[in-house]
């Protein structure tokens, strides 16, 4: 999965990874190694909500799992 995140004013982060954990309020991703610096972030529903984050998903591997 991607996450497109509202970093600051007309500023966007993509970060790639696998969702990990799911809690009441929250949800957890770790993220591809390779391509960013730590090893997992969270974000809240309400991110969802307000479209502070975007979650885009991989085609490819929704079509393996199918």
């Amino acid at each position: 999965m991607m996450v497109v995140a509202q970093a600051g004013r007309k500023k966007v982060t993509r970060r790639k990874g696998i969702l990990h954990e799911t809690y009441p309020s929250v949800f957890v991703v770790d993220l591809d190694q390779d391509e960013n610096a730590f090893e997992r972030v969270s974000y809240s529903y309400a991110d969802l909500l307000t479209k502070t984050i975007k979650i885009e998903f991989d085609d490819d591997k929704q079509t393996a799992a199918s």
